[in-house]
């Protein structure tokens, strides 16, 4: 799912040929232009050189092949002298000896002196020691140099500037991000404090995304997907762990069981809609959907364990942290698992491709079908011929971006991002009382479904936009996979900070409510991608069933943590 993250944001950030421009509002704009990856490969090819400029080592093979016939006697006196020019041999009858001829006509034997490197144009290669025991020459080993160096990408302060503020127009809400923390500390609303870092979060979420994913284009696909799993999620994890330091592990919780059905429910369900909004249905790699949602399915059987267990066993809640803590060990060993399948053992499941569907027509004019027919035939045509030939061409799509930050850079943006978020998000959370105190939204509303906005905007647009492009291996892979990570790696990591900090109200058992929301969303999803298609209306689905849950997380009355302790 790392991977299929990596490549949907590719798709979802930038504009490519041939594709009309997206209205993605997390859009990005190139600093610098990105190249070509047929352009490198042709650059690099050898090339097919005529007659007149083949080289000295094949010339010199051939002229060697076509005298070794014209051999003079053992005695070398009795050949005669070479010269530069054309000798006139004489050949003597051997058997009267009398030295008649028998031929006068000449025969031309042409003794022509290699040219040196020097005379023809070409430098000499300088010999070095290296080079005598096996190294590469000095001109050899320049050349390199100078393609690394043409290769390797020119970065300036103003473009590394352009590319990092200015490269979106989400970035207009940044400004929020200063205001939002001088509010703390100036007498207004609390509700105005909530609602600027609110809005502040989101640029600095995708910002994050966007740090994160030019430090992984230096890495291969193993540390890439690594970086995605750290960072994935950043600001989920952050969001959590302030609002667990000041003791809010309703809003943890809430939060957590949120971002999943969020993802689960509201995401998958306007990809399902507006990718097949025009297709008739659009498919997807079945085997990678249903890992993922048997990765889902434990995750709720990870939340429903030590509820039952609370409400039957007698134990209470000393038990049921123990319990808590050795589940959440065991959930981080299932994803580490998952992430050596994924990026090492089984990557050839998610490299596979889906079969792509055309958009659909409204009206079918005269002569459509006919001409339907010679499209296929003129495709087959073109396939059968690449087939031949043996070519393997690359989808535009797919080609690597070029960097647009330099290393040291993206690391400091990366840093400066995540410590704008934490800061955000400390006064995000601290105001969050101020407004469930009014009794206007309830504590379970704001953590089910405002917070998982703030963190999952950015990829919320991301995977809408590949799913109108009809990749819905990436749609589902950012969507689904982005509720996995939450499960499996966030809410055991949380639990283990709370078990260093010596918090025993933050455990596996979760109000029945949410359990049963997730147990629900997650049921649902299973049934509706285990073909390996959808359509609109499995996105109307989704998006009608993730609208219940608001209405009902609205009117949900809040329980305190001594509440569910009784319950």
């Amino acid at each position: 799912m790392h991977i299929y993250r990596r490549q949907a944001r590719n798709l979802a950030w930038y504009d490519h040929d041939g594709e009309p421009s997206t209205h993605n509002p997390f859009k990005k704009f190139r600093a610098r232009p990105r190249r070509s990856d047929s352009i490198q490969l042709e650059s690099r090819l050898t090339p097919i050189r005529t007659a007149g400029e083949v080289p000295l080592d094949e010339e010199r093979r051939r002229r060697k092949d076509m005298t070794d016939g014209l051999k003079g006697p053992e005695h070398a006196d009795s050949f005669p002298p070479e010269s530069s020019g054309t000798d006139q041999v004489v050949r003597m009858d051997s058997a009267d000896g009398a030295g008649t001829e028998r031929s006068n006509e000449p025969i031309n034997v042409s003794h022509q002196t290699e040219p040196d490197e020097e005379q023809i144009g070409m430098p000499r290669k300088r010999k070095t020691f290296m080079s005598t025991v096996g190294g590469k020459s000095v001109d050899e080993t320049d050349s390199e140099a100078l393609e690394d160096e043409a290769e390797k990408p020119k970065f300036t302060a103003m473009g590394q500037l352009k590319a990092t503020l200015f490269n979106s127009w989400i970035n207009v809400l940044l400004f929020a991000a200063p205001v939002g923390i001088a509010l703390k500390y100036v007498d207004v609303d609390p509700v105005a404090v909530f609602v600027v870092n609110f809005v502040a979060i989101i640029p600095l979420a995708a910002m994050l995304g966007y740090a994160t994913e030019e430090i992984a284009m230096r890495t291969g696909e193993t540390i890439g997907g690594l970086l995605n799993a750290s960072f994935g999620n950043a600001v989920e994890l952050i969001v959590a762990i302030i609002a667990l330091a000041d003791g809010e592990v309703v809003i943890v919780q809430t939060s957590l069981i949120g971002s999943m059905l969020s993802n689960l429910l509201l995401v998958m369900g306007m990809c399902f809609f507006f990718g097949g909004i025009n297709r008739l249905e659009q498919h997807f790699n079945p085997v990678v959907a249903q890992t993922a949602a048997s990765l889902l399915a434990l995750a709720v059987g990870c939340l429903i364990i030590p509820t039952a267990f609370h409400n039957w066993s007698g134990a209470g809640a000393s038990g049921v942290a123990p319990l808590s803590r050795g589940t959440s060990i065991i959930m981080l060993v299932v994803y580490g698992c998952y992430l050596f399948f994924q990026l090492k053992s089984h990557t050839e499941i998610y490299n596979e491709p889906s079969p792509k569907v055309e958009k659909r027509r409204v009206k079918i004019g005269e002569g459509d079908a006919s001409r339907g027919i010679a499209q296929i035939g003129k495709m087959s045509a073109t396939m059968a011929g690449h087939n031949a030939q043996q070519l393997k061409l690359q989808d535009p799509d797919d080609e690597p971006e070029e960097p647009q930050l330099s290393i040291w850079v993206a690391v400091l943006t990366l840093a400066i991002s995540t410590a704008f978020v934490a800061l955000c998000a400390e006064y995000m959370v601290d105001s969050i009382n101020a407004i469930t105190d009014r009794g206007g939204v309830s504590e379970t509303f704001v953590g089910l479904i405002l917070l998982p906005i703030v963190g999952n905007a950015a990829e919320h647009a991301t995977a809408v936009t590949v799913a109108c492009k009809d990749k819905m291996d990436l749609a589902i892979g950012v969507a689904v996979g982005s509720s996995m990570q939450i499960a499996l790696l966030v809410l055991p990591l949380i639990i283990v900070i709370g078990w260093c900090k010596g918090n025993d109200d933050m455990t596996l058992y979760f109000d029945a409510f949410q359990v049963i929301l997730l147990f629900v969303a997650v049921l649902l999803v299973n049934y509706l991608i285990a073909d390996g298609k959808s359509h609109w209306l499995e996105g109307v689905l989704l998006m009608m069933m993730y609208l219940i849950i608001a209405v009902a997380a609205w009117f949900y009355p809040t329980k305190t943590q001594e509440q569910l302790a009784a319950s």
